[in-house]
């Protein structure tokens, strides 16, 4: 159960969340804004998988009735990949967005 919480929040929701964009741009329903690269909306996609309380809720209300190993085991679970989530957001963003001077103090 682990793996598949993974799975869903580190890889469902990027490849949902640009399967999505990429249709509604190829059907010219949509463009993207100027200044938004591909590579940036994989970075917010990845940051997506971020959402932990909502993933919390859901896993409680799914086990509600069951024992506490499927509630540790789903937490285990969304913790992780929030945390691999919010890794692979912030290597998309450190890649595809411009590097800024920094000031000196």
């Amino acid at each position: 159960m682990t793996l598949g919480v993974i799975g869903g929040l580190v890889l469902g929701k990027p490849l949902g969340i640009l399967g999505m964009v990429g249709l509604a741009v190829a059907l010219k329903l949509v463009r993207l804004p100027d200044g938004i690269t591909w590579a940036r909306l994989v970075g917010v996609s990845f940051a997506c998988g971020i959402g932990f309380t909502m993933s919390l809720f859901i896993a409680g209300l799914a086990f509600e009735h069951g024992t506490g190993e499927y509630l540790s085991v789903d937490r285990l679970g969304i913790v992780v990949a929030s945390l691999i989530a919010a890794g692979l957001a912030w290597l998309a963003f450190h890649f595809s967005l411009p590097k800024q001077p920094r000031a000196a103090d």
